[in-house]
């Protein structure tokens, strides 16, 4: 998904991000940095390399920026700087160019005055072998932590550019991990979302290689007052047995996955380099429907890979057609410069963008039937703002009647406004 965001904003600092969910999250480990060392008048931009479009956008902030703050540190960081540092630092008005494991350094934000001449602060990601001794914790209001257990990826999808912004998978040890979400649920956190580039291959750097579905066990058995343990991204082939038992038998966990999906059709699916074909993708939906028919179900998906054609296509939607899959995150295929797939034969601009729009269509069509489906259900809805949350598919859910934010309320679903359910409390609030 490609955003922008201010995450945080004083007059004398301001960081803008752009990019996924843990471009965000890392923003506010900046933002703190930048607070503990005393900065000012700097502006940080968090930059995305994922597609294209991304990194003109940020590059495109950077210049307006530049020019609409004179004598003002200008630090570029993100991906797209670790990528290109060179492109970055020779943009006029561009003070630091800092790479993704510099950035989370305290030391990177000591206070500093405005040079003539750029600083690149940027080593060889590859080298990297041990995650930043600091957590990455992204906390929205006291109702829902994110926290990073996982960074870099060590696969190589042909379209791909992020291992090389991002390093190779290296994991949070457990001990971290555990120790840092004590201390959320002691301050009242409700739900604790695990977030990494390629979560599922946790632990593959730790002594004993412990699984993702280990460290899950370990969280929820030692917080048994955590209400609700949630993932974000998951490859379909790494879910392991200890995932699907919680998924089965753990009610705390919450059942919603958003699957790194990319393709509906096996030809493309190999071109991709991905490690899974498209029966099982079919295959582990309705295992998981089985074992948690109230399960939702999200995807990344690519639209006009190089060399698919209309059956190749045709394949992805009836696959997004059978599956009735909810949350889809559709984007049109972006070469990317040094991989694999930028080689191939392209398909045309329009091409990719009609496909990508049809694909959206039936993603919104999809999520549409799934939500009438959830009236007259019963649902457990945490309070965020406004006496709106999520429930425990990951549906938007109003509370009529009002609640108050950091709460779990018990709703059955009423109607349907949109894409936001209605709910009618049925009990107190949930402890």
């Amino acid at each position: 998904m490609v955003c922008a965001s201010n995450r945080y904003k004083t007059s004398s600092y301001k960081v803008k991000t752009f990019g996924c969910r843990l471009n965000a999250h890392e923003s506010d480990l900046i933002i703190k940095h930048l607070q503990d060392s005393g900065a000012s008048n700097t502006i940080v931009i968090n930059t995305c390399a994922v597609t294209a479009e991304a990194e003109r956008r940020s590059r495109q902030a950077i210049r307006r920026i530049v020019r609409e703050n004179p004598q003002t540190n200008i630090v570029v960081t993100g991906c797209a700087a670790q990528i290109n540092q060179e492109n970055y630092a020779a943009i006029p008005g561009v003070t630091r160019v800092v790479g993704n494991e510099e950035k989370l350094r305290p030391e990177t934000w000591k206070v500093q005055d405005t040079i003539d001449t750029p600083q690149v602060s940027v080593d060889d990601i590859m080298m990297v072998r041990n995650t930043a001794n600091n957590l990455v914790v992204t906390s929205q209001g006291r109702e829902r932590a994110i926290v990073q257990v996982q960074q870099g990826c060590d696969h190589r999808c042909t379209f791909c550019v992020i291992p090389f912004g991002r390093g190779n998978s290296r994991s949070v040890p457990i001990e971290t991990v555990l120790k840092q979400v004590r201390s959320l649920v002691a301050a009242g956190y409700r739900e604790i979302v695990l977030s990494g580039v390629d979560i599922t291959s946790y632990g593959g750097n730790l002594p004993g290689n412990p699984s993702l579905g280990v460290m899950l066990r370990r969280l929820l058995a030692m917080f048994p007052d955590l209400p609700r343990l949630r993932l974000s991204s998951v490859d379909p082939v790494e879910i392991d047995d200890d995932i699907w038992r919680l998924l089965e038998n753990e009610q705390r966990f919450m059942p919603h996955l958003h699957l790194s999906l990319q393709s509906g059709d096996d030809m493309v699916l190999k071109r991709m380099k991905r490690r899974h074909l498209s029966k099982d993708v079919v295959r582990l939906v309705n295992y998981a429907r089985a074992l948690r028919p109230d399960i939702a179900f999200g995807a990344d998906i690519i639209a006009g890979f190089p060399t698919e054609t209309d059956q190749m296509h045709t394949n992805t939607v009836n696959m997004l057609l059978d599956l009735g899959l909810q949350y889809v995150h559709i984007f049109p295929y972006s070469p990317r410069p040094g991989t694999p797939a930028a080689y191939m034969p392209r398909t045309h601009d329009d091409i990719r963008k009609s496909r990508a729009a049809e694909l959206r269509i039936i993603g919104a069509n999809n999520l549409v039937r799934w939500l009438d489906t959830r009236v007259g259900t019963i649902d457990r809805v945490l309070i965020e703002s406004d006496s709106m949350g999520h429930g425990e598919s990951f549906a938007k859910i109003k509370v009529a009647g009002g609640a108050v934010a950091g709460e779990i309320v018990k709703v059955i679903v009423i109607g349907r406004d949109a894409t936001t359910l209605i709910g009618e409390r049925t009990v107190e609030m949930v402890k």
